[in-house]
């Protein structure tokens, strides 16, 4: 397996044999560095979607790859109004009538002010965490009810929750060991309030005061308990802004998957005008936040120049990236190129690597891994690693134990003498006020649709209402093809896939006759009360 490198670029000859992270020619410096997003906004009704796009022809440009089905327009009389109704100064002075500011705690429901007759708010999307041991068993419950993580087959997916619960069971002991060893649970719901609280005053720092929600996809509080206060607070336009810089499927999607069946369900939210900010990966005070805190990192070794930086990402399946049209791979390999890219103009121009970790189950996901990435660069003789944590901007479970114990105790064993971690964002301000700049551009297009042209979308613009996302993302997503589609037998790659995709069947079944059935194999044998 060749790891992929980006070589320095210093040394030519190795940058030859080298898989280097390059930017598509359309995401050049010019274009990823405009602050003025290159997307037209259209007025919308919600309640009875009508559009209109002012004075701009509209062109209709579909392609097989579910992310270029976008509408492109072309427009030469209203851009100049275009870029200054998006640019930042504009937002300062001239969009926002702002009305007294109160000072109050997060609790605080009256701090919930006006901009123009609407009262904002913002809504981070995260993964969620245990946040004690006791924890653990139904929050791993509710990460594998999720189809977007366990994705079954049409017929049986009233399998879902029954295999959730045997998975979850299983995995539970050796799942509280690791949250054991960093404390007894996940930090993740304490840094992501920190992280609100210190967005909300970073957006009245601007003059855009505007309430920060909290909602979880798996643990406390959940999506749903962040709805319900949004609405007690009466809520009229919402940012929702997802805390994963590269969108997925699995992450971002399936929070917004969730939100859009919410969405569905209420009149109120039917009527409350919102967008989406699916990645921002490509931000500029993003990219200079990861530089910031590599650069420090680096001159923790004696000698910085000879460090291997290791972008070490969470994984996915590699079906959801070939077959059903996610991004994620190709957003992480451009987040890395464009951090690099910034670190060479500060002179670090060490080389690099990326790889994937947090694989579970039998099925293929996205390589190289980190484990057998670490592993051979021992055997190159990389003697100092420094890991990058590239897809999380939060410390939990998989930069605490999974990094800073597995992996670097495999690193030390397999000849790398000198391990660094550069640490999860947090509140980093030059990241948090980034967040809040995001926020404020995309205020113009809160209950509106927008359309682009392919090459000059940047991810800094929402591209409009959770459902149009999720149709422009993930089109496939209700007929996942399955992740292997070479039936080998033996000793190989393919069979120990395919071995465990039967040995995951004749589980299924199990299940299905348990349920079916007033005393199964499993009540017999004293072992399904456990379960349950």
């Amino acid at each position: 397996m060749n790891t992929p490198i980006h070589a320095p670029s210093s040394s030519p000859s190795s940058s030859s044999s080298s898989y280097m992270l390059r930017p598509p020619s359309c995401l050049s410096h010019p274009s990823r560095n405009i602050k003025c997003p290159m997307l037209l906004p259209q007025a919308i009704c919600t309640s009875q979607k009508k559009y209109w796009c002012f004075r701009a022809h509209v062109e209709a440009s579909f392609n097989t790859n579910p992310l270029k089905n976008y509408t492109s327009v072309s427009c030469s009389t209203w851009w100049s109004e275009a870029q200054s109704l998006v640019s930042y100064k504009t937002h300062n002075k001239q969009l926002f009538t702002v009305g007294s500011l109160a000072t109050s705690t997060a609790q605080d429901v009256s701090d919930t002010t006006l901009i123009g007759g609407d009262k904002i708010g913002v809504l981070l999307l995260n993964l969620g965490g245990p946040e004690t041991l006791e924890d653990v068993q139904p929050f791993l419950f509710n990460l594998f009810a999720d189809p977007d993580i366990i994705r079954l087959p049409r017929i049986f997916s009233f399998l879902q929750k029954p295999l959730a619960q045997f998975v979850s069971v299983a995995r539970a002991p050796k799942s509280k060991e690791g949250y054991a060893s960093i404390g007894g649970g996940s930090p993740l719901r304490r840094m992501t309030d920190e992280q609100a609280e210190e967005l909300k005053k970073s957006l009245w720092e601007k003059n855009v005061p505007a309430k920060v929600y909290v909602g979880m996809r798996y643990w406390h509080p959940f999506t749903e308990e962040a709805i319900e206060q949004i609405k007690r607070d009466g809520i009229t336009k919402l940012v929702i802004l997802p805390l994963y810089p590269q969108f997925s499927i699995s992450t971002s999607g399936s929070s917004l998957r969730l939100l859009e069946s919410i969405f569905r369900e209420d009149e109120y939210l039917v009527n409350m005008q919102h967008t989406v900010i699916p990645s921002w990966y490509k931000r500029e005070g993003y990219i200079k936040a990861m530089a910031n805190l590599i650069e420090k990192e680096l001159k923790s070794f004696d000698c910085p120049e000879e460090v291997m930086i290791f972008f070490s990402a969470h994984g996915v399946p590699l079906a959801y990236v070939e077959e059903a049209g996610d991004p994620y791979k190709a957003e992480m390999e451009e987040c890395v190129d464009l951090i690099m890219e910034e670190l060479e103009t500060r002179k670090i121009t060490n080389a690099c690597t990326l790889a994937y970790q947090s694989r579970v189950g039998p099925v293929e996901w996205l390589r190289p891994y980190t484990d057998e990435t670490i592993v051979e660069l021992g055997k190159k003789g990389v003697k100092s690693l420094l890991a990058v944590p590239i897809s999380f901007v939060s410390e939990h479970i998989e930069t605490l134990e999974e990094i800073d114990v597995e992996y670097k105790e495999l690193a030390l064993e397999s000849g790398i003498e000198k391990w660094g971690r550069v640490p999860a964002l947090g509140c980093e301000p030059t990241f948090i006020s980034d967040l809040a700049d995001a926020v404020i551009e995309s205020l113009p297009y809160v209950g509106a649709m927008t359309a682009s042209d392919l090459e000059a979308q940047q991810s800094l613009v929402p591209l409009g209402s959770v459902e149009e996302l999720l149709a422009a993302y993930d089109s496939q997503r209700r007929e996942l093809p399955p992740p292997v589609i070479v039936w080998e037998w033996g000793w190989t790659k393919s069979a120990e896939t395919w071995n465990g995709r039967v040995a995951m069947l004749a589980v299924l079944l199990l299940l299905f006759f348990e349920f079916t059935a007033d005393k199964g194999l499993l009540h017999q044998m004293g072992i399904w009360p456990l379960l349950r």
